[in-house]
């Protein structure tokens, strides 16, 4: 949705991309805010916390060596201390913003998937699910970047919406409650969903499969430039820089028709013979 070119170059051609110390340092503040609850309610501090960030970074480094190459060139690791100096000020400032010695989740980074009833497939990983004593459910994802401004809320707000969808048709249960946190800016964006929201959502997704079913077959996957074109990877072989992207990998047919769709979620093309699905980000 962010880029149809861009989805190619990432889910048929499987091209490469570096690792950005941005989505790393997610990465690493998302594993400390998860392995704090492993503590006890009263141990669970922050400077308990900015404690875990060199055990989980080691963790992360040994299930990707990838990512040494993020600090090639820091003989002296300023810019690893730094970078890690700044994982703390996002570990630390979420006590500003949730009180994690009163809560108990009942499930963090949870695998969901459903299946609606086209037969598309829905999937992907909620950071965390509170339940209330009396039942009520509120899913919670941490953003290590700023709140965006009002205008584009909804855009933020569509992956939630998302992971509501596959509690509801998964468990028949409403979420109460979706709440961003963000880190970057310690604001706190909430939404109580409907029913009506949801369907919608639903009707989208489906809009959206048919829209990537139709360029897979076609081979139409067209660029969409926005300012983030400035951080993608694949610029070299884009044709709005000038560059030539690699030979399509599948038959295509003649396209029939164009569709487009709008919003930031990134779905994932089944394999032949597989199921449709859709992951949430």
């Amino acid at each position: 949705m962010q880029c149809p070119l861009l989805y190619r170059f990432r889910v048929i051609d499987k091209l490469p991309e570096k690792p950005s110390e941005a989505a790393t340092r997610g990465t690493l503040v998302h594993a400390v805010l998860e392995r704090l609850f492993d503590s006890p309610a009263g141990d669970r501090t922050a400077p308990k916390a900015k404690a875990l960030i060199p055990g989980q970074w080691d963790r992360l480094l040994e299930s990707k060596p990838e990512l040494t190459e993020l600090f090639d060139g820091d003989a002296g690791g300023e810019r690893l201390a730094g970078w890690l100096g700044e994982a703390e000020q996002l570990v630390e400032r979420w006590f500003s913003l949730e009180d994690p010695t009163r809560l108990e989740p009942a499930e963090r980074e949870l695998f969901v998937e459903t299946e609606l009833d086209s037969g598309l497939r829905l999937r992907g990983v909620i950071d965390r699910i509170d339940v209330a004593p009396t039942g009520e459910v509120r899913i919670v994802d941490y953003k290590t970047g700023k709140a965006p401004r009002p205008e584009y809320a909804e855009g933020a707000l569509f992956q939630m919406k998302f992971y509501a969808l596959v509690i509801w048709r998964l468990k028949n249960v409403l979420p109460r409650r979706l709440q961003l946190v963000y880190l970057g800016s310690g604001d706190v964006l909430t939404y109580d969903p409907v029913p009506a929201d949801l369907e919608r959502v639903e009707r989208k997704l489906l809009a959206l499969w048919d829209a990537i079913r139709l360029a897979t077959e076609t081979g139409e996957w067209r660029p969409r430039p926005t300012k983030l074109c400035g951080w993608c990877d694949h610029r070299a072989v884009c044709p709005e820089f000038g560059g030539t992207p690699p030979v399509y990998p599948l038959s295509v047919r003649p396209a029939e028709s164009e569709e487009g769709v709008q919003g930031r979620m990134e779905p994932v093309r089944a394999e032949a013979g597989q199921p449709a699905a859709l992951e949430g980000p």
